[in-house]
């Protein structure tokens, strides 16, 4: 309970102060709600991972859940209400072997993990409409999810062709800064994104506002740059759902989803099935020329 308050203090958005309270609700209490502070040491931190992997709990889910618990344990440390946070000491325990196993991690790799760039090049031939614009700035910009949702005209440059990534949007739609002081940056833009930007804002939805004008009719103005149809953020979900996703399928960029129609034909599954793809484009389309086609 001090540990949410301390997030709700510090000003956590929304949906962190909601994970904290998931991770919290469904992972910790269940195995160690009722073990006291000091009776929890590095070995019960093995035992707490063990019962979560037990208990059907993903790899990521582990991790996460052990970081948050980690999270707990400092915030009581610096109440005095434990001496110990054994959670960051197996962590240090840990660091001197973690070399052979950050080696032995397998690279992204182009084609798997990565859209290769012929790949792409189908993908930017099959996307229109209002996701045109959306999926060609993710792709040659990199930018995250939450900062294309959150991206305002002011912080768009057509003439100098840049974005400046100032700020973020939500689960639930608020702003926020990027998530950390390298997120807050400025992107060049080629022409082809400069260009499809300069049409979009012609026909951009414009948000309504609680203002009314000399006849007395809402007044609108052009807010966001990847506005839904009402001017508001739109959803990540419906970025992925409706844009990405039937772009891939459009362009042919699929893999055997492992079902089959009535006539016995695979049913195809996009390849890849979040902006993390293009980001990971992005970063190999910066690094290398060839890719760049230059």
């Amino acid at each position: 309970r001090l540990w949410l308050q301390t997030g709700e203090a510090a000003g956590l958005e929304r949906t962190t102060i909601d994970q904290r309270r998931q991770h919290l609700e469904l992972h910790i209490k269940p195995f160690l709600g009722e073990t006291r502070l000091n009776r929890i040491a590095v070995p019960s931190i093995r035992a707490f991972q063990d019962q979560l992997r037990e208990s059907g709990r993903s790899p990521a889910m582990v991790k996460r859940a052990t970081v948050s618990l980690g999270s707990i344990l400092a915030d009581a440390q610096a109440r005095g209400l434990t001496v110990r946070n054994p959670v960051h000491e197996r962590s240090r325990a840990r660091s001197a072997s973690k070399a052979p196993e950050k080696r032995a991690r397998a690279r992204l790799t182009v084609g798997r993990d990565i859209p290769s760039r012929d790949e792409v090049k189908a993908l930017l031939s099959h996307l229109s409409g209002r996701w045109r614009p959306l999926l060609l700035t993710a792709i040659f910009t990199g930018m995250r999810s939450s900062e294309l949702r959150g991206l305002t005209w002011s912080a768009v440059d057509l003439d100098g062709k840049a974005i400046h990534v100032r700020q973020r949007a939500d689960a639930y739609g608020d702003m926020g800064r990027p998530k950390s002081e390298a997120g807050d940056r400025t992107i060049p833009i080629p022409p082809l994104v400069a260009n499809a930007l300069r049409e979009w804002k012609l026909v951009c939805p414009r948000r309504k506002t609680e203002e009314t004008g000399p006849d007395g009719e809402p007044v609108y103005v052009l807010d966001l740059v990847f506005p839904n149809g009402a001017g508001r953020v739109e959803s990540h979900a419906n970025i992925i759902n409706r844009g990405l996703i039937p772009a891939m399928l459009a362009a042919g960029v699929t893999v055997d989803s492992g079902e089959r129609d009535e006539a016995g034909q695979v049913i195809p599954a996009a390849k890849y099935t979040g902006l993390h793809a293009l980001r990971h484009f992005y970063a190999s389309w910066c690094i290398n020329p060839v890719a760049r086609g230059g």
